[in-house]
């Protein structure tokens, strides 16, 4: 097994690696990989994602700029601001993120489950020798063609096969699968999937069973949270061709936009109105076009209050070095706003206002700075509300 470490944004690394493994990490979308000058090796860099993937026979690694606690933070603001504490995490500045994330979970599903298993009813279709619960007759009519048994029923079943459980043991699951969660973790998780032999895990790429918080549940809340993120948000299980991929990884684009959705769009909803993440809109008269921006304020009479996009860093795509500005543009024009708001991670972009030649639009950009404290960084964010609520909107100064 060969391990390969990268730095998020950092440059790319030659490594001696086989074809096929090449080839595997290049179709994963995780990194970039392309062939060397040198027969045999291959130029690795990074790809916006960070944490750890095993490919073939390789074991990824990629290690985020930001603070492991403040990458969290932001993941966790986005899921559930409310209940998301360092506290919580018990976290430490050496802390990889797959440790952190393993460890976090396996320490509040244990928290969660030390009184027992939840238990509750969940509907059960069947078909039996006797009746029980309703019967189903429309299946009971197609499926048996008129027999007598076995018949077709629907029932409550009571259990611990209960979605909140579904969720643990389907990310003990995953995590257990992932390479470099330390022994301590993996023997937590081990007693965890253990405990819900009776529970059919959660799978990723189905359907993520749905749960309500309540008085009954509380004591799962945040062990839930940590699973549904380890289940949709993290981990990664795909097939390249062949080759199978394990692995945690987040992709930073994905995280900061969802923080920013999440906290802005609380911030400029205190001045009422509301906010719609991923608003439909059309570009063209025909409604062919679609836009989704990142977040679209609308004012208490219903009146457009601002546009936002999130853009964790520039996109340029080759031949298009203002992709972000011309995207914005294209809100403006479509939405029928004078300004338009990108909001960057900081040092990816300079705060800066555009005015467009013969348009009457201006477009405006802001940075945050993600390496700030939650407090100062939420701080950061009510005051980009202030400036996006202004008709006299510039630059915002959040540092």
């Amino acid at each position: 097994m060969i391990r390969i470490d990268l730095i998020e944004n950092g440059s790319p690394i030659e490594v001696e690696i086989a074809d096929r493994d090449g080839v595997a990490l290049s179709r994963s979308g995780l990194v970039t990989a392309a062939p060397a000058l040198a027969h045999g090796w291959w130029t690795i860099g990074p790809a916006g994602k960070v944490g750890v993937a095993q490919i073939a026979d390789v074991e990824l690694w990629i290690k985020p700029k930001l603070d492991i606690r403040r990458l969290l933070f932001l993941v966790g603001f986005a899921t559930d601001h409310k209940i998301w504490r360092d506290e919580h995490l018990g976290l430490t500045e050496e802390t990889d993120l797959l440790s952190a994330m393993a460890a976090a979970f396996a320490r509040q599903a244990d928290k969660a489950t030390q009184r027992g298993l939840l238990q509750g009813y969940r509907v059960q279709e069947d078909a039996l020798p006797v009746l029980r619960g309703r019967l189903r007759s429309a299946e009971q009519l197609t499926r048996r063609y008129g027999l007598a048994v076995p018949i077709e029923v629907r029932f409550d079943e009571y259990g611990v096969d209960v979605p909140e459980n579904q969720l643990l043991r389907g990310a003990a699951e995953v995590l257990l699968r992932v390479p470099g969660v330390d022994s301590r973790t993996r023997r937590r998780l081990l007693r965890l999937v253990r405990s819900m032999a009776d529970v059919t895990p959660a799978r990723r790429g189905r359907v993520t069973p749905a749960w309500q918080a309540s008085r009954l549940n509380a004591r799962y809340h945040i062990a839930l949270r940590l699973a549904e993120l380890v289940l949709r948000s993290g981990s990664v299980e795909q097939k390249t061709g062949a080759i199978m991929v394990n692995g945690f990884m987040l992709d930073m684009a994905r995280v900061f936009e969802d923080f920013l959705t999440v906290a802005l769009g609380d911030a400029l909803m205190a001045y009422d109105g509301h906010c719609k993440a991923q608003d439909r809109w059309h570009l063209d008269e025909a409604d062919e076009i679609t836009m989704r921006p990142d977040l679209v304020w609308y004012r208490r009479d219903g009146e457009l209050g601002a546009v936002v996009d999130a853009k964790y860093k520039a996109e340029k795509p080759s031949g298009f070095p203002y992709a972000d500005l011309y995207q914005m543009l294209a809100y403006c024009t479509a939405l029928g706003l004078p300004r338009g708001h990108l909001v960057y991670a900081k040092g990816n972009e300079p705060e800066a206002t555009h005015v467009v030649r013969n348009a009457g639009v201006e477009i405006v950009q802001h940075t945050l700075d993600l390496d700030h404290s939650p407090h100062r960084l939420l701080a950061q964010v009510e005051r980009l509300a202030q400036a996006i609520r202004s008709p006299a909107s510039q630059g915002c100064k959040t540092a």
